[in-house]
């Protein structure tokens, strides 16, 4: 039996759009990542992007358990002495909820040239209104 390897010419890409409103933010992550990289499709290549194009919509309604809310933290450096500035998950969700799934796909992704070209296929927005009409989505139900 030989191993088939996908080639740019044998990839269908398809676009899909995922409803986030009382998703729980780890598990809406993972299978969007999994999308994101084409698992889903028998011709997988891990090496290769085999993946589809993700629509998030409803992104500042995303749910989480526990104590995340409060106890979960986002960290960034300006690069300066002292530089280091830290919000928690709630004000997050407030000032830019899109941050929030980004960073949660982005660490499900490979950390190389192939992470960065799949992480530009994930289109985020918090509202339920989404420009890419054009390209014809299919809703994706978990």
């Amino acid at each position: 039996m030989k191993t088939i390897s996908a080639k740019e010419a044998d990839i269908q890409r398809d676009w899909y759009v995922i409803d986030a409103q009382g998703q729980t933010l780890g598990r809406l992550a993972t299978r969007t990542a999994s999308i994101l990289r084409g698992k889903h499709k028998p011709l997988f290549t891990p090496h290769v992007d085999c993946g589809d194009y993700v629509i998030i919509i409803n992104a500042a309604k995303v749910h989480v358990t526990g104590q995340k809310m409060s106890q979960k933290k986002y960290y960034r450096h300006s690069g300066y002495p002292g530089g280091l500035k830290e919000i928690s998950l709630r004000d997050q969700l407030q000032k830019f909820p899109e941050r929030v799934l980004e960073s949660a796909v982005r660490g499900m992704l490979p950390k190389n040239r192939l992470g960065r070209q799949l992480f530009k296929k994930l289109k985020i927005y918090p509202g339920p209104n989404h420009p890419h009409q054009a390209q014809q989505p299919k809703p994706m139900e978990f």
